[in-house]
């Protein structure tokens, strides 16, 4: 995998090369608002993106990359972007278990 030396900015701030990102957010308003410009950035240029959401709710997660200016079907088709159920990334038997994840077995 190839790491960007180009500048990415996530909540007003310059990330260095390490750019794994976990966030905890107070609403899903403040979610939206924080990420959009983030991930619409990261699509636009190319770079693989990962998404971990509820099952319940990735109809709307999908429904709000695409108002964020995402060709969704496009990244997904081409496999720039992966969004997941949280049950099928770390998950399994109600356990978080790293070594069975389907992250690891893409890598």
């Amino acid at each position: 995998m190839t790491i960007s030396s180009r500048a990415v900015e996530f909540a007003g701030r310059t990330l260095d090369r390490s750019r794994h990102i976990c966030a905890f957010f107070n609403s899903a308003d403040e979610e939206r608002r924080v990420l959009r410009a983030f991930n619409k950035d990261g699509i636009d240029r190319g770079e693989k993106g990962v998404h971990i959401v509820e099952a319940a709710s990735r109809a709307e997660y999908l429904k709000g990359l695409e108002d964020a200016g995402i060709d969704v079907q496009q990244a997904m088709g081409t496999g720039q972007l992966d969004v997941l159920p949280w049950t099928d990334a770390y998950v399994r038997d109600h356990q978080f278990d790293q070594e069975a994840s389907w992250l690891r077995s893409k890598n």
